[in-house]
């Protein structure tokens, strides 16, 4: 997805065209529209779509889960989120916080944590690809400066089988996120996200705009 401009509270149009498809891929286009000043359309949001039909191979997890302690052991962290967004998760902080000074003194770009939707509800692919976008901008606690920040073009690559999400159930997701690289005014982020039992469920590659 690549956000060309901000989403509008209000009535949108999604347009979806398939570029090519077969018996085992299919590709699409897709964009959201909504009014301009003028009433005009106007793209607010594009995305490709690339689906597949997974069939059985040799495997591997190449990525462990991390160890860390249970979700039922953690607080559950407060909804007191100025962005409605992040209101609507259970989230539990494993390591890499907010910092609690913006002194411009932050060590490390890595957070962990367990989180799932709140209400609880069984995981689906569009609840995953939402959670794989939860993680605050890495600059904030890289740099220890909360600086104006927004991404730019994210993908979401599922490893998971539908099997494996009815698996995971209302469970909560141990996320992990950090930058790779800050420079002239953006930076890029990749994030990991695996099930209670250590399956890699998704993983997602980001570039995010940060403005001095």
């Amino acid at each position: 997805m690549n956000y060309a401009g901000a989403l509008a509270e209000g009535p949108f149009t999604l347009q979806a065209t398939p570029v090519r498809t077969n018996r085992s891929t299919q590709h699409w286009t897709l964009s959201i529209l909504q009014p301009g000043a003028d009433g005009a359309p106007v793209v607010t949001t594009t995305a490709t779509v690339v689906t597949a039909a997974r069939r059985e191979t040799w495997s591997l997890a190449d990525t462990p889960m991390p160890g860390a302690p249970a979700p039922d052991t953690l607080q559950k962290g407060a909804r007191n989120f100025s962005v409605e967004w992040l209101n609507r998760y259970d989230m539990r902080l494993v390591s890499g916080g907010l910092p609690e000074e913006w002194d411009d003194r932050g060590e490390s770009s890595l957070t962990q944590l367990w989180m799932r939707d709140d209400p609880p509800r069984p995981l689906d692919f569009c609840a995953l690809a939402a959670l794989a976008d939860v993680f605050f901008p890495r600059v904030w606690l890289r740099r220890a400066r909360r600086v104006p920040a927004g991404t730019v073009s994210i993908t979401v690559y599922f490893h998971a089988s539908s099997a494996q999400l009815q698996a995971t159930g209302t469970g909560h997701v141990l996320g992990q996120a950090r930058a790779q690289e800050f420079r002239n005014g953006f930076f890029d982020q990749t994030a990991q996200l695996w099930n209670q039992s250590g399956t890699l469920l998704a993983s997602s590659h980001q570039i995010v705009y940060y403005k001095e």
